[in-house]
């Protein structure tokens, strides 16, 4: 039995960047990990300005070391949006300040990217367990207790904090709130790598297209190293399983015959095989702890609904959940409502008005007379182009909604 003052279920981006922040406040801790290291994991493998943003925040030498990598690394500075109607808005993830930091956002594989964070684990105060089942947990008296089936031996964690960091089939979540996520939240996502796809952005902008026959939904193409692209799509769950669709089927034939994309396609390979995940997307500001528990990245439904974005998002939870942690252990306060005001409020506070700003266009995606005009609409506009850049990168856009003269800017294409 192993008393500690945090447990952390799952090694991904969002229980590593705990772990790195709880670190440099020298609070030790133990990393639970189900698989081992190096992984892969299947994803659109984009991390915007949000994800240079908390790098930037554990140590700014990460980010000098990423650069240096191109094989591992593509450095980006925007994402394209692409209406149904083929006309395109390109949306920077914002200025970066630092010299050395060749743009404010990169690409790179899920299996290189996560496993440079792994291997940036402070083992002087994380204790680290890979390839280790969680068996049961319990709270009871305060504490909770975890289980752990590790190397033909069990484990017994004792803990008065536990965070659930363990992806959208969260086990902590399970426990404690009884609750897999209603498929009404669901995007299911189909990744694949091509080579030879042409007409490339010339500054490594990644590419979400809103194709017709992908609404509520897009379709999206994202420059990796080497010369390779991340291609998949994203549709709602709910539409996947109403409509009966193929979303292997569909994907091959808009990359056949659909005119905005298929001629950069002409000469592509597929390399290895199609695969598929699940997307836990943010509904309603559900509650993310309780009780001596914290919810991070995936488990706590982070996912941007219109953008996809998921690692930044991911990685700045871990941040403000390290924060709260810190307090908590100060304070000897781990219940509930400590928690929620010191975690929830915080950041929703931050990133709240952005998510439920991504609720209503996804929810207005699925129609294409909508789309259309957005991006005609942005085109036009720098505000609404701010807002969007906006939502890619760290950036706190209260402030800005509740001012009557942003919205005369909107209409009047200021």
């Amino acid at each position: 039995m192993i008393n500690t003052p945090v447990v952390i279920i799952g090694a991904g981006p969002a229980g590593v960047g705990l772990s790195i922040f709880l670190s440099k406040a020298g609070i030790k801790h133990v990393i639970i990990e189900r698989k081992t290291f190096p992984r892969d994991k299947v994803c659109g493998d984009a991390l915007s300005g949000k994800t240079a943003f908390v790098l930037r925040k554990a140590n700014p030498e990460w980010l000098q070391e990423i650069f240096q990598e191109p094989q591992k690394f593509t450095p980006s500075k925007g994402c394209v949006f692409a209406a149904p109607n083929g006309k395109t808005i390109r949306v920077a993830y914002g200025q970066h300040t630092v010299p050395g930091e060749l743009a404010p956002g990169f690409t790179s594989p899920r299996l290189i990217f996560d496993n440079y964070l792994f291997n940036k684990i402070d083992h002087k105060y994380a204790t680290v367990y890979q390839n280790a089942t969680v068996n049961s947990i319990i709270r009871s008296n305060g504490n909770v207790t975890i289980e752990v089936a590790h190397e033909n031996q069990k484990i017994t964690f004792v803990t008065p904090l536990i965070v659930g960091a363990d992806g959208d089939k969260s086990i902590v979540r399970k426990y404690f709130l009884n609750d897999n996520i209603s498929e009404k939240s669901y995007t299911v996502g189909l990744r694949a790598y091509y080579e030879n796809v042409t007409n490339m952005d010339s500054e490594n902008y990644i590419e979400l297209h809103f194709l017709k026959e992908m609404l509520p939904g897009y379709f999206w193409i994202f420059p990796l190293p080497n010369g390779i692209m991340n291609v998949g799509v994203g549709i709602l769950a709910e539409t996947v399983r109403r409509k009966k669709i193929n979303l292997r089927e569909q994907m091959l034939r808009a990359i056949e015959v659909n005119p905005t994309i298929n001629y950069r396609f002409k000469n592509a390979k597929l390399i290895g095989k199609i695969q598929g995940w699940g997307l836990p997307m943010a509904v309603n500001n559900r509650s993310i702890s309780g009780d001596n528990y914290l919810l991070l990245g995936d488990a706590a439904s982070l996912i941007d609904p219109f953008s996809g974005e998921g690692i930044g998002n991911a990685l700045y939870s871990g941040l403000r959940a390290s924060e709260a942690i810190e307090k908590a252990m100060n304070e000897h306060q781990y219940g509930a409502a400590f928690l929620k005001a010191n975690y929830d409020d915080v950041l929703y506070g931050r990133i709240g008005t952005e998510l439920k700003i991504s609720q209503t266009l996804q929810k207005l995606s699925k129609h294409t007379w909508f789309l259309n005009m957005l991006v005609n609409k942005a085109n036009k506009s720098p505000s609404l182009t701010n807002v969007m850049s906006g939502m890619l990168k760290d950036m706190d856009l209260r402030a800005e909604f509740r001012k009557p003269s942003f919205y005369a800017k909107i209409l009047f294409n200021k």
